[in-house]
């Protein structure tokens, strides 16, 4: 992004001081200088008991939205919401109710219905709702989509998706189950909580489906009252997709496989492959580095940039739907599984 003296610079609001605002979200704002000319966080909102703190690495720490007022922080123009995702429409539509453009974690919906509200709301006053939709950022995903764009591999028409994972990620919490197993704060599973990512990506690049099936199932954590395990199925005219998703696993892998009429993509671990018809031996590019921890940071600051450029255009049309699009195949995902007990919050 080019430097210019005439862009505007844009002051939020970050709710939530969890892990992902502490890990990925401040760093992002902070650390990456393509942002920080841009967006400005000037306040931090986090209702958590006991914390003694007046500040967040410089950064005035508040207990509730009441206090902005008294802030004498100046204007707002954005909230960034890193809070559980059973809060993300009610501070969705607060946010927009107060005049400010939207960040929030993903899944912003889960429902159709939730979806039409947002769009609904941003509309009414002319403001911008985003998902944190960071994984398209994720340069080994790019590359894919690059290769399926560029129809390297012909036709596909088999996509494979499996995650897995030895629990729900804890986040900045202690607790004996992680606030994504609760349903209280998660509304869903493991399905909802990694299967967004894949989900968009798969939209991306496939479209809407004709159809979702799905099961869902809690198989080792019994603390849990969520799903810790999934598998859904999108259908296709002319290919299929499969997503299986644990957080029942022994160890941690990551598996995304596209298989085509002229060769195939495989992402194993750090590993991506790419097989062609006739053009010799298997082509493979190690992606670990850029896939550590340590570099989500990198993808949110990418996802930040799109923000603040789409904030200058006032074009929110692509991203509204975008969440509606993953809230239709969320909302056909729960309501189609199997364990009726383990549907949507």
């Amino acid at each position: 992004m080019h430097n210019s003296p005439d862009r505007r610079v844009y002051r939020g609001v970050l709710f939530g001081l969890g892990g992902i605002a502490r890990s990925a979200h401040l760093p992002a704002f902070q650390a990456d200088a393509r942002v920080a000319s841009r967006l400005q966080i000037v306040a931090i909102v986090d209702d958590a008991p006991g914390t003694g703190m007046t500040s967040f690495q410089g950064i005035p720490l508040l207990s509730s939205p009441d206090q902005l007022a008294t802030l004498g922080a100046g204007p707002i123009d954005f909230v960034d919401i890193c809070t559980p995702t059973s809060s993300h429409v009610a501070l969705s539509l607060w946010a927009l109710s107060q005049g400010y453009h939207v960040l929030c974690e993903k899944p912003v919906a889960v429902t159709r219905a939730e979806a039409a509200a947002l769009a609904t709301a941003a509309q009414r006053v002319g403001r911008v709702v985003m998902p944190c939709h960071q994984y398209r950022f994720n340069p080994v995903w790019r590359r894919v989509k690059r290769w399926l764009d560029d129809g390297v591999i012909g036709r596909w028409y088999l996509a494979e998706f499996r995650v897995y994972r030895l629990a729900a990620d804890p986040g900045a919490s202690s607790d004996a189950v992680p606030w994504r197993g609760r349903r209280t704060d998660g509304r869903g599973g493991v399905l909802l909580d990694h299967g967004t990512h894949l989900v968009y990506e798969l939209l991306d690049v496939a479209g809407p489906p004709q159809a979702v099936r799905a099961w869902t199932g809690r198989l080792r954590h019994g603390g849990y009252d969520v799903e810790d395990t999934a598998h859904i199925l999108f259908d296709y005219p002319d290919r299929m997709a499969t997503m299986f998703l644990t957080w029942a696993a022994r160890r941690r892998e990551t598996e995304i496989r596209f298989i085509g009429e002229r060769g195939s993509i495989t992402w194993s671990g750090g590993t991506l492959t790419l097989e062609r018809d006739g053009t010799g031996p298997a082509e493979s590019f190690d992606h670990s580095a850029e896939l550590d921890k340590a570099s989500y940071a990198k993808w949110f600051a990418d996802l930040f940039c799109d923000f603040a450029t789409t904030l200058d255009s006032g074009d929110g049309a692509p991203h509204i739907a975008d969440i509606a699009q993953v809230a239709s195949v969320l909302e056909d995902a729960y309501g189609g599984a199997t364990n009726p007990e383990l549907a949507l919050a």
